[in-house]
């Protein structure tokens, strides 16, 4: 990776391809290197908020990166800020932070049975339309996969996964099928 890369100002460039491009890399550099972004956990914290929905869901996903490296006061709190994403009725930034949360859950298994009972919750929640939130609910069952072990003891999982294998979404369905097959396996 090229040292321009890790200068953070290039996510203000006017210039759409460095500033997405930058993006890109540093999303690819958390999720390999995690502790070369960490000292600028600030910096990310402040884009959750970014009207720029690109450097949003960027912020979104290399935070999931770097809350493993955080103290568990911080973990707790970055948790709750990737749920309230999970039911702000945007549906590419609940998949970011379905994506995020599932990758804090696989790494801080003491976070796991809370992440995945708020996971569980999509179908609850008010998306731009009703097809949004059957996407929501499919990257949901996509990410639950990883925690199959898990899902059979948490209250509720069988029975989210069941009402989905009749989701008006055939992808979705499928995807509950699929996890639901695994689960009667185990």
């Amino acid at each position: 990776m090229k040292q321009t890369t890790l200068d953070l100002a290039n996510l203000s460039s006017d210039n759409p391809r460095i500033k997405y491009g930058t993006a890109k890399e540093l999303i690819a550099l958390s999720a390999k290197q995690p502790n070369l972004l960490y000292p600028n956990l600030d910096f990310f914290d402040k884009l959750l908020k970014s009207e720029n929905n690109i450097l949003k869901w960027t912020a979104i996903d290399i935070v999931g990166h770097l809350v493993p490296l955080t103290t568990e006061r911080q973990q707790k709190a970055y948790v709750k800020k990737m749920i309230a994403f999970l039911q702000g009725g945007k549906l590419i930034t609940a998949a970011h932070s379905i994506s995020a949360l599932a990758h804090i859950a696989k790494e801080l298994p003491e976070l796991r049975t809370t992440i995945l009972t708020q996971l569980l919750k999509v179908e609850q929640y008010t998306y731009e339309t009703i097809e949004c939130r059957n996407i929501v609910i499919g990257k949901t069952l996509l990410a639950l996969n990883n925690f199959t072990n898990e899902l059979t003891k948490l209250k509720g999982a069988s029975a989210f996964i069941e009402r989905q294998t009749s989701n008006t979404r055939p992808a979705t369905k499928k995807k509950a099928e699929r996890l639901l097959r695994v689960l009667e396996s185990q």
